[in-house]
């Protein structure tokens, strides 16, 4: 039964990649309709992140009150009204605000989904399991970067946000209907509140700051890779194909890495290994005729460890104080998401060069292992039980 229920949230959550991607492949025609530069298509793309600021900390607690069914079904809700709504923009500020609603949603279901799973597979194969979940938002991603661009040039730029929201609102009814939480699930419990340690506002912080930098690095690749292979001559779909390629490979890698590190251990050894195949295909994909085998190993070895860097948020603290500390982390990665679509953008503005951002990806993508390191140093100290923070 597990399994059903994993493969269902997997195909549902797959709408979070599918939205989130539609700015990314109809930048061009953006810039055409509204004048904007691509400081502004980064902020768009950013403003998908920025409820996490404000929610990601009662969006732990307000499930005390309401079922992880139903929030995950309001969250995908919230997905297609803000596709909905930034098809419909006629000036760019409402395709932002359609962006906002958008990621309110998608800050609901990310923390609803990953619960769901860990209601289902604790003390089993979560590692597993989880990296599988992860691996649907590349997974959704991959269909946008094909999908997306192929339905602006047919039939114009507000068809793939109108195709996402489909999807969202296909996956909010199969979750309605479908998922059960595992019968063996205690009720949700209030408390008095538990402060986080020092030593777990580091190894917080640490996680969340590795997690954001690996995205942030992964999205500025999708954003402007297809600007780097155009450049070289590749036409805009070829350009988004090939850049794609490697969100596909992630979604096997990515599961199997998860398995080699449960089974191994040598985390940070790991992280060092991919960090520098990511870097390396990037460096690679501006190299002529590189395009492919850029994509490709940056697919099989350079987002392979995302479950793994996911996997240190679960080790950074007590499961009594884990509500909050996630609330904490997801805070630290919003923060990190929103401010670099911008950051990117401005790069190429300011310098015309569309390999200025993907050095960006680059230095992000290197500071993933000083962090795991950091967080490996900080986990080997003592714990300090007496040591609390006001939580």
């Amino acid at each position: 039964m597990r399994w059903r229920i994993l493969a269902l949230l997997f195909l549902a959550r797959i709408g979070l990649g599918f939205q989130f991607q539609t700015v990314a492949s109809v930048g061009d025609d953006l810039v055409v309709a509204f004048g904007l530069d691509y400081a502004g298509i980064g902020l768009l793309i950013g403003l998908f992140m920025a409820p996490g600021l404000v929610l990601a900390i009662p969006a732990g607690y307000w499930g005390r009150f309401v079922s992880d069914r139903i929030m995950v079904v309001m969250g995908l809700g919230a997905l297609a009204l803000g596709g909905a709504v930034s098809s419909l923009a006629t000036e760019s500020w409402a395709i932002g605000l359609g962006r906002i609603f958008a990621g309110a949603g998608f800050l609901f279901t990310t923390l609803y989904f990953t619960k769901m799973v860990a209601d289902w597979f604790e003390g089993r194969e979560i590692a597993t399991a989880m990296s599988i979940l992860v691996m649907s938002w590349p997974f959704g991603i991959a269909m946008g970067q094909v999908g997306h661009a192929w339905l602006a040039q047919a039939y114009g730029w507000q068809v793939p946000f109108q195709a996402a929201s489909v999807y969202c609102l296909f996956a909010a009814l199969g979750v309605l209907l479908y998922y059960r939480p595992p019968h063996d699930l205690p009720p949700a419990q209030g408390g008095s509140a538990v402060a986080l340690t020092g030593q777990e506002w580091r190894l917080v912080v640490c996680a969340a700051s590795a997690w954001g930098m690996f995205n942030a690095a992964y999205v500025t690749y999708l954003s402007f890779g297809p600007k780097v292979l155009e450049e070289l001559g590749q036409s805009a779909i070829a350009a988004a194909g090939i850049v794609s390629i490697g969100s596909w490979l992630m979604i096997f890698s990515g599961a199997v890495c998860g398995q080699v590190v449960d089974r191994f251990g040598g985390r940070n050894a790991v992280l060092a290994v991919c960090m520098g195949g990511a870097v390396a295909s990037l460096m690679l994909l501006g190299v002529q005729g590189g395009g492919l085998g850029a994509s490709v190993l940056f697919g099989l070895i350079g987002m392979a460890p995302a479950g793994v860097i996911m996997a240190m948020a679960g080790q950074a603290m007590r499961p009594q104080v884990r509500a909050f500390g996630m609330g904490i982390f997801f805070t630290v990665y919003y923060a990190i998401m929103l401010v670099t679509p911008p950051i990117a953008g401005a790069i190429l503005d300011a310098t015309g060069n569309v390999q200025g951002p993907i050095w960006l990806a680059i230095v992000m993508f290197a500071a993933v292992i000083p962090l795991g390191l950091a967080f490996q140093y900080f986990k080997g100290l003592p714990f300090a039980g007496l040591e609390r923070k006001v939580g």
